[in-house]
């Protein structure tokens, strides 16, 4: 691990997450002992748009139970669990984070899930996984903490079968010019955040033989979403179990941030679909 991966990690380590996790859930009235997959999603997808966006996105990917399908920056794996669980695929996710792959295992065995879904530490940029040894592979907000954007393309081409696919959904670099306002969900200083256009991920792509079958601006979709998150803490106050449990106590500033980078046009979050040519 570099030196900025080692900086990733450490600012998306909170500490204690899977049992917090526990007390949201118990707090919610469900028995951990009794949770089921669902029952996770309001906290378990770290990406504008939860488990709303990773639906929409895999809407649009071919996913049978004989697959292999890989997760590359999983988190605490919800989306790693949403394969599994609505396709019967079998999912391996990688990670930088420890505390994250410690938490995504310990939820798949909560929810009886750990015989298709397991989880290890890696960098996306030297997955520990064999060649071709996927038929697809996703990516939920990533990519935002990953420089080198052909050396990512190049890696998941690695791993993926002949013909495989790559699905993502990453925040990206809008059309506004104007710095960043920070911090924010993936980053508290520039040194970590590396945002894109979709032409760079497209031009990385192409050269590690991808071809690009889809893509989709999810700018207004995220306004919406976030529009009716602030709505209902505003409301109700914070929900026991959501993504501010990975963000610690700065987390209504992060998403405050990004709100408002979202609506000055500085990011675009952004669907991405590759086809591997080879």
């Amino acid at each position: 691990m570099n030196r900025t991966e080692a900086a990733v990690a450490a600012h998306y380590t909170t500490g204690a997450l899977y049992d917090r996790i526990l007390g949201a859930l118990g707090q919610m009235g469900i028995d951990p002992a009794r949770a089921r997959p669902a029952d996770l999603k309001p906290g378990d997808e770290f990406h504008t748009g939860g488990v709303a966006a990773t639906e929409a996105l895999l809407d649009q990917v071919h996913i049978t139970p004989d697959m292999a399908v890989l997760d590359v920056g999983a988190g605490i794996g919800g989306t790693s669990r949403y394969v599994a669980d609505r396709f019967g695929a079998r999912v391996t996710g990688v990670d930088l984070t420890p505390e994250f792959v410690d938490t995504a295992n310990a939820l798949n065995r909560l929810v009886g899930l750990s015989d298709r879904v397991t989880h290890q530490v890696g960098s996306a940029l030297q997955l520990p996984l064999a060649n071709d040894a996927f038929d697809v592979a996703v990516m939920m907000h990533v990519g935002m903490n990953i420089e080198d954007k052909r050396a990512l393309l190049h890696e998941v081409a690695r791993v993926l079968r002949p013909g495989g696919t790559f699905a993502l959904f990453d925040v990206m670099k809008g059309a506004a010019k104007t710095p960043l306002t920070l911090p924010l969900p993936w980053a508290e200083r520039p040194e970590t955040s590396f945002l894109a256009d979709a032409d760079e991920y497209e031009t990385a792509a192409a050269q590690a033989g991808f071809a690009l079958t889809g893509s989709r601006d999810r700018s207004a979709f995220a306004e919406d979403f976030f529009a009716k998150v602030f709505a209902a803490v505003e409301r109700d106050g914070p929900p026991p179990l959501g993504i501010h449990l990975m963000m610690g106590d700065s987390a209504p500033l992060k998403l405050k941030n990004y709100v408002a980078n979202l609506k000055a046009g500085r990011v675009a979050p952004t669907e991405m679909i590759f086809r591997l040519t080879r």
